[in-house]
């Protein structure tokens, strides 16, 4: 069983609908024992990096994250649930996160307007298994105004706003990112959730 975190940062039944649509046998819960007994880990997150890490304190629930983490329990991590998997984010106020990942997350530094809304195509940076039923441009769905620093040994694809680079897949052993909502990406958004589901079967 998956288990889709609940700690009030975002649609988490739109997660949850998408994960049966591909087969993925899934709960929502913030209970420490469900957690420890995933066979995978969603962080999804719509809201702001500061409430997002104040939740996940307030229910708890950081160290057994921590400890699926280090024991190879695949996490994926949606939009400000892939934000949170860095290092410090600066938005409202300089915010620790769980530091899965290296790298700050700031706000998109454009002349176009934010937050950056709408459809926008993958471009791959190296092969992953995430990327095993997509092809390169496609497109998928975001809504963000903020972004993680690029690292280039940790970034699978990206997307283009204006003149900026903006990570869209990032990955580090066990622990994936997805800027984009996967759940609000059509037939591409459940192509990365199959291949997600393969991470957590093999």
């Amino acid at each position: 069983m998956v288990v889709i975190v609940d700690y009030n940062v975002g649609n988490v039944k739109s997660v949850l609908n998408a994960c049966k649509r591909v087969g993925i046998k899934a709960s929502i819960s913030r209970d420490i024992n469900d957690i420890k007994c995933a066979k995978g880990i969603i962080l999804p997150g719509v809201g702001s990096f500061p409430v997002a890490m104040e939740n996940l304190k307030k229910y708890n629930l950081v160290q057994v994250l921590d400890e699926r983490k280090e024991n190879g329990t695949p996490i994926l991590g949606i939009c400000l649930g892939m934000q949170i998997l860095f290092e410090k984010g600066f938005e409202i106020k300089e915010t620790e996160g769980l530091k899965y990942l290296k790298g700050n997350v700031n706000l998109i530094k454009v002349t176009e307007k934010l937050p950056h809304m709408g459809w926008n195509q993958l471009f791959f940076n190296k092969k992953d298994k995430i990327l095993k039923y997509i092809s390169e441009q496609d497109d998928v769905y975001f809504v963000h105004s903020y972004m993680a620093d690029f690292y280039s040994d940790e970034l699978i694809a990206y997307t283009q706003y204006g003149n900026v680079k903006i990570p869209a897949i990032v990955r580090k052993d066990n622990v994936i990112g997805c800027q984009f909502h996967p759940e609000k990406s059509g037939e591409v958004g459940e192509k990365i959730l199959k291949a997600w589901k393969e991470v957590i079967e093999c």
